[in-house]
C-alpha cells in the first residue's frame, strides 16, 4: 500500500483519503481540516472508551462462563445465578420511571406498514433495485411466483395464467376498493369527473381512497388508489400486450412494496480494507446525490439502471400530487467490535470500523439534504 496520508494524528489510506477529500466532502460545507480534525477527536476520545467497554464486556462474559461451567451438570439455582449476575454487573437495579419520546420520524417508520429490504452496499446493482422496490409490478409478482399456489411454466407466456392474474387482481380492487353497485372485472371506463374517480359512471363505496390520477381525466393514463397508508398504480395502456386484451385497457397495476430498504455496511458484505471500504462509501455517495448507475446485461441486452423518480399525479382537487418514487433508505454500520485498517489512530492502532462508518456514512448523508433544500429526506441510520 501507498504511503499513508496524516491527518491531525490519524494515519489514512490515500484512496480513502482521496475519495472524502474529492467527492464525499465537497458540497457538504464541511472543510477538509474540520473533517479531518473532528474525525481525529473522535476517534482519539471515544476509542479507547469504546476499547473500555469492549474489555468490560469480555470480562463478563469470561465470568458468565465459567460460573456455567462450575454449575454444570447441576439443578439451575435462578436465584443464585440472579444474585451472580448482580454482582458481575450484568444486571443492574432498575432505574426511575422516565419519558421519551421522539419527533421528524419518517412516515415508513411511524405510520405506514410495510415490508424492508436488507441489500449490500458494496454492489450497486442490487443497491439500486433495493432503492426503486418502492413500486413493483403486481402482475409480474403473481405471474412470475407461488402467489396463486403453483409457479409457472418457464417454457413461454401462458396466457391461462395470465388470465388467472388479470382475474386475481380485480378481485384484489373489489376487496380494497369496491364500487358502488358493480365490480371491477366488468368496468369499461375509468374517469375523473368533478374531482372524483368513476368507473362506468359509479363512484367508489370509499371516494376518499382516490388519490390521483395522470393525462386526460376522461381517458386517465393511470389512477392512483390508497388503502392502509400504502398506494396502488392502475397503468392502462391500450397498446401494451396486455392492455390492448383487457376490456379497460388496465395493462398492469403498479403497488407500493418495499417502503424502506437498509444499505448495509456489514452482515451482508465482507470490507476488509480502504479498496473495499471506498467502495461501500462511494456507492452510499451515489445513491445520496441521486446519481448512482449500474450496466446491466440481461438476455443479451446492455442497460443502465438509476434512480427511480418520484411520481407526480393531478389530485382530486386539481392540484400536483407526488409521490415518492424510491424507498426510504437506512445505512447499518459496522459494529463497533471490529477495527479495519483504512485509518491508523496516532499510535499506529486501526481504528473502529464502526465510528468510521458513522463519521463518514453521515458526512455522506448531507448530500441528501443538500439535494433536498437542506431539509431532511430519505435518510436515517441504524448502528
Amino acid at each position: 500500500m501507498s504511503k499513508r496520508v496524516e491527518k491531525f494524528g490519524l494515519q489514512v489510506s490515500p484512496v480513502l483519503c482521496d475519495f472524502l477529500e474529492k467527492h464525499a466532502l465537497p458540497g457538504t460545507g464541511v472543510s477538509i481540516d474540520q473533517f479531518w480534525q473532528s474525525f481525529s477527536n473522535i476517534i482519539h476520545t471515544l476509542g479507547p472508551k469504546n476499547k473500555s467497554l469492549l474489555e468490560k464486556r469480555a470480562n463478563i462474559q469470561m465470568q458468565i462462563d465459567a460460573w456455567h461451567k462450575k454449575h454444570r451438570g447441576k439443578p439451575h439455582d435462578r436465584e443464585a445465578y440472579k444474585k451472580f449476575l448482580q454482582k458481575i454487573g450484568y444486571l443492574v437495579p432498575i432505574g426511575e420511571d422516565f419519558k421519551i419520546d421522539t419527533a421528524n420520524v419518517d412516515p415508513e417508520i411511524a405510520r405506514i406498514a410495510g415490508p424492508q429490504l436488507v441489500v449490500p452496499i458494496m454492489n450497486a446493482r442490487y443497491a439500486l433495485n433495493a432503492a426503486n422496490a418502492r413500486w413493483g409490478s403486481l402482475y409480474d409478482a403473481l405471474y412470475g411466483t407461488d402467489a396463486m399456489g403453483s409457479l409457472p411454466d418457464q417454457k413461454g407466456y401462458d396466457r391461462g395464467r395470465g388470465a388467472r392474474v388479470v382475474a386475481y387482481a380485480r378481485v384484489l380492487l373489489d376487496t380494497h376498493f369496491p364500487i358502488h353497485g358493480a365490480s371491477h372485472a366488468d368496468i369499461r371506463t375509468y374517469e375523473i369527473v368533478d374531482g372524483a374517480l368513476h368507473m362506468d359512471g359509479k363512484p367508489l363505496k370509499a371516494p376518499e381512497k382516490f388519490v390521483g390520477y395522470s393525462g386526460d381525466p376522461k381517458n386517465p393514463s393511470s389512477v392512483v388508489l390508497v388503502n392502509n397508508g400504502l398506494h396502488m398504480q392502475l397503468v392502462f395502456d391500450g397498446n401494451h400486450i396486455i392492455g390492448r386484451n383487457d376490456q379497460a385497457n388496465l395493462a398492469d397495476i403498479r403497488i407500493e412494496s418495499a417502503i424502506s430498504a437498509i444499505m448495509d455496511c456489514e452482515d451482508s458484505v465482507a470490507a476488509v480494507d480502504a479498496d473495499d471500504k471506498v467502495v461501500c462509501y462511494a456507492n452510499w455517495l451515489g445513491l445520496m446525490k441521486g446519481d448512482l448507475e449500474a450496466s446491466v446485461e440481461k438476455d443479451g441486452k446492455l442497460f443502465t439502471r438509476a434512480l427511480s423518480p418520484d411520481q407526480v399525479f393531478i389530485g382530486p382537487d386539481n392540484k400536483q400530487v407526488t409521490l415518492k418514487g424510491r424507498a426510504l433508505l437506512l445505512v447499518r454500520n459496522v459494529g463497533h467490535l471490529m477495527t479495519n485498517p483504512a485509518i491508523l489512530d496516532r499510535d499506529g492502532n486501526e481504528i473502529y470500523e464502526g465510528i468510521m462508518d458513522a463519521m463518514i456514512t453521515t458526512l455522506i448523508a448531507m448530500h441528501d439534504l443538500a439535494r433536498d433544500g437542506g431539509t431532511p429526506s430519505m435518510v436515517r441510520f441504524t448502528w
